[in-house]
Parts: structure tokens; sequence; C-alpha cells
């Protein structure tokens, strides 16, 4: 998986882009682990994806990071995919092999997970999971999580199809896990942790979920992330969750992991959350 090849350029594509915190993460990895690493914000037009990966490339370019809009598309450009990319159908990694092979790779999935299980020590094995939404955050996340043996995994989103679409295409993985789909005001009954996946957060908005789903047991996990609450985790604080988290400890850990893909070593993320969170 790990691509050593010697370019020290990377970056992140999006659009828009001037917010991420991209560069400040690798740059922080870079002081920390000694590699000689440049990485920048790079915004392509909505119609121009393709050529600004073709041109960074070309251009030496070592490896790029890819956000909205255009992680469908990232999956779609590349000449090849990593196994847990394959099924994911978005991708957030990219890569030239030695045989000069774009490869798509995506590190979302192990980026949550590490945060739920080492930063927050969630167990996930056993416990009945709802995620929300149904689009390119959550294809990249199914694989991992079902990777820990969740015993129910139901997955919501506004158009029923879409989420049953998922349900059978992660089926095989599904093991003995619980794997089912439903309308956002369909769900019901309990579970231990609700993922939004959803981006409504980013739009003060809230996906129309019964707010009876949240109560003294559950824990809320946001794959958004603000520089306060995010819309999403203060409302299921009002109804009485008992832990709410957002997603920028998924963000640094899925950083990381494409840090160790491209460099083939592995930054010490303990301290990055920290330094980025305000105050």
């Amino acid at each position: 998986m790990t691509n050593q090849l010697p370019n020290k350029l990377y970056g992140v594509v999006g659009n828009p882009i001037s917010h991420s915190k991209s560069p400040r993460i690798h740059s922080l990895f870079a002081a920390q682990t000694g590699e000689p690493v440049e990485y920048i914000a790079i915004q392509a037009p909505l119609d121009g994806f393709a050529s600004t990966v073709t041109e960074f490339f070309d251009q030496g370019g070592g490896g790029l990071n890819v956000t909205v809009p255009f992680k469908e598309q990232a999956w779609t450009l590349a000449d090849t995919h990593t196994e847990r990319c394959a099924r994911a159908g978005a991708a957030n990694t990219l890569y030239r092999d030695e045989a000069g092979r774009l490869v798509a790779d995506n590190t979302d999935g192990v980026g949550l997970v590490t945060d739920l299980m080492v930063n927050h020590g969630l167990e996930l094995a056993g416990k009945r999971l709802l995620v929300l939404g149904a689009g390119g955050a959550v294809r990249g996340v199914l694989g991992p999580i079902l990777a820990c043996q969740p015993a129910a995994l139901v997955i919501a989103n506004r158009t029923l199809a879409k989420a049953e679409a998922l349900v059978d295409l992660y089926q095989p993985e599904a093991g003995r896990c619980e794997l089912s789909a439903c309308g956002f005001e369909a769900a019901h009954g309990h579970f231990d942790l609700i993922i939004n996946g959803t981006s409504a957060s980013l739009q003060d908005d809230l996906p129309p979920i019964p707010p009876e789903l949240i109560t003294v047991d559950t824990v809320v996990y946001d794959m958004m992330y603000s520089a306060s609450i995010t819309t999403f985790n203060q409302w299921a604080r009002d109804q009485g969750a008992r832990k709410v988290f957002d997603g920028l400890g998924m963000l640094v850990e899925q950083a990381a992991e494409a840090f160790h893909v491209w460099r083939g070593v592995r930054p010490d993320t303990s301290g990055v959350v920290k330094s980025l969170r305000p105050g």
C-alpha cells in the first residue's frame, strides 16, 4: 500500500478549500517526523478536477488528499484502487505508483474508527449503531466500521433507496452484524452510537430523525466539525445524549493514515488535535 516515491510536494484539493485544516495538520506531521513534506491547498474548478489532478502529478507531486465535492470523481479517475477503497466508491487519497498508475485510497474509515476507539475509548463490537446519510462520506467508513463487528448497523437516509443500495453493497462484509436501512423519520429503537455522516451541520441544519432516539445512554458523533459545537451535536446534547464528539479527530487520524501511505512513516496524532482545537 505504501508509496515511498521521493516526491516532497503534497496537497489537498477541493472546492471550496480555503477553510481546510489539512495544510496545518500535515505541516505538524512533517515537523514531528522530519519528513521533507511541503503541503498546499488547491482549489479545483468544479468542472476541472481531472485536469487539476493530472497537472499536479505531471509536475512531480507526491500525493493528494481529496475533499468535497470531488471524492467520487477521484475514485472514478483512478487507474486502480486499494482494497479498502474499492467498495467505497469514493476516495480521499491519491498517489501514483512505480508504474505511473493513479492509485485511489480511502483513509476516512480508518480515521473514524481510530478516533472513536483510541481517542474516545468507545467499543464498537457488539454495539448497536445508527449511521445517518448514504453519500460518499458514509460509503468510505462502512467497511472499517463493520470490521469492528457491531451487533447491528442501521443506515438511515432521506432517500431510502440509496441506503438500501449500501446495505446490498456491504452485506458481504457484515458477518453476524444485522445490517439494515430505513428513512430518517422511520429510524427507531435503542442505539449505543449514532454517527451523523450527512453534511447538514455545515448548513446549520439537522437530519429529521426522531428525537426519542437520543437517550442518556446514547453517544453521538458528528463527522463534521466547527469552531464551536456542531448543530447536530448541540441538538443531541439538548435531547440528553451521554456524550457528543465532532469529526476533528477523524480529520487528523485520516490525515495521519494518508501521510503513512505516502511516506511510510506514521505520525503521532496525540497532540495535534489539541493544537487545532480553539481555546
